[in-house]
C-alpha cells in the first residue's frame, strides 16, 4: 500500500435534496485530475442547508454558489484551486482568454 499523498484538502459541500452530488463528485474529478498528485484530498459533503454548493481550500471558502452567483466553471475553481496551490502552474488552455 501506497502512503497518501499530503496536500491541501478541498471540501466541497453539496446539497442532496437539490440532487447536486453527481455535479460535486463531477467537479472532484475535475480536481483531482488537474491536480493529480498535489492534493491531499478531495472531499464531497451533503448539507443540511438548502441550495447549498461551496467549495473550501483548507478550510476557506474559495467558491459559494449563493455569493457568486450560481456554480462555477470548472475553468474558474481549476484556476482559484491553482492560485492557492501553485500561483506559476501553467493549466495550459484554461490560461487562455
Amino acid at each position: 500500500m501506497t502512503a497518501p499523498v499530503e496536500g491541501p484538502r478541498i471540501e466541497i459541500e453539496y446539497c442532496a435534496g437539490c440532487r447536486w452530488l453527481m455535479r460535486a463528485a463531477w467537479m472532484a474529478q475535475e480536481l483531482l485530475s488537474t491536480f493529480e498528485g498535489q492534493l491531499g484530498e478531495v472531499a464531497l459533503q451533503p448539507s443540511r442547508v438548502p441550495g447549498t454548493y461551496q467549495v473550501r481550500f483548507d478550510g476557506d471558502l474559495i467558491w459559494c454558489r449563493k455569493r457568486n452567483g450560481g456554480f462555477p466553471e470548472v475553468k474558474a475553481l481549476k484556476q482559484r484551486v491553482r492560485d492557492r496551490l501553485d500561483p506559476d502552474m501553467n493549466l495550459g488552455h484554461l490560461d487562455r482568454e
